[in-house]
């Protein structure tokens, strides 16, 4: 993935606050601002304001793929059968 370096003012407070919450969460600015914009959504997907999707927003790791999910539900349904 081809990044840019990008210039961002915010007040010092909130730099000091992100930069412990990069901390004590074992990741650093670069990525915290990456994933959040990775988040927004796109003006043409029809799913970006549905509320369920909203709430589900963040509770898996950025590293979980569809195929986890699939082996997931392969694991899942292959023991009840």
């Amino acid at each position: 993935m081809k990044t840019k370096k990008m210039t961002v003012r915010v007040p010092a407070a909130l730099l000091e606050r992100a930069k412990q919450y990069a901390a004590e969460h074992d990741t650093t600015l670069t990525r915290l601002i990456t994933v959040y914009l990775d988040s927004l959504p796109l003006k043409d997907d029809p799913f970006a304001n549905a509320p369920i999707v909203q709430r589900l927003v963040g509770s898996l790791s950025p590293n979980v793929t569809v195929d986890d999910y699939r082996d997931y539900l392969n694991k899942k349904y292959e023991q009840s059968t």
